[in-house]
């Protein structure tokens, strides 16, 4: 058991806003960040590989793990589940180890319902301009499919209000550091160095 707990930080984001790309940045700096893998029912795609992008199971097993109240927080999106291990969790915060989990807006809530000491970071796009323009870029959905992610986007950013920091993906690097910079103050609260203060 490490005498500092670690800090957990829930990253959201509207799809196409680089997400994954500014997470990635972030592990690359900081190699004493654990990322929760999520479990999922879905199919994997080509090139994902189990243990590593998510750890894939069927809908009997999630629905076991549900009753066995393994998830921290889990959600059905799209006609399959989506969810992240309680135990791993509470295991690396225990030994002092910053915990990164990507989920969206209806997770974060849950993840912030039962854990009230998450730290909650939204990521925008630079407009919302710019998030449709990086959407057709990617050229891998019809027009009724980015229609849908524009309007996904549009619901999800009314759900801002309840995260802590809004970081700018306006260029990754930049974006990546200031995920640090919240890290690091997160470390210096007063409630995380209470005990290096004793006998002073």
């Amino acid at each position: 058991m490490s005498e500092h707990q670690g800090s957990l930080i829930v990253i959201s984001g509207a799809s196409g806003v680089g997400k994954s790309t500014v997470i990635a940045e972030v592990l690359k700096n900081r190699k004493d960040i654990y990322f929760s893998v999520s479990w999922t029912t879905r199919q994997a795609r080509v090139g994902e590989l189990n243990g590593v992008n998510y750890h894939f199971t069927d809908r009997a097993e999630f629905e076991e793990m549900i009753r066995r109240d393994e998830f921290l927080e889990y959600a059905e999106y799209v006609g399959n589940y989506y969810g992240t291990s309680k135990k791993i969790v509470e295991e690396k915060l225990s030994q002092g180890q910053d915990v990164l989990l990507d989920i969206e807006v209806q997770g974060a809530a849950k993840v912030k319902e039962n854990c009230s000491y998450a730290i909650l970071v939204f990521i925008i796009p630079p407009s919302f301009e710019e998030l449709e323009r990086r959407l057709r870029a990617r050229k891998t959905d019809n027009e009724k499919k980015i229609e849908e992610r524009l309007q996904r986007s549009r619901e999800e950013y009314q759900e801002i209000s309840h995260y802590d920091y809004i970081v700018i993906n306006n260029q990754v690097e930049m974006a990546a550091k200031e995920i640090e910079a919240i890290l690091t103050a997160e470390r210096c609260r007063v409630s995380k160095r209470i005990n290096i203060t004793k006998g002073v």
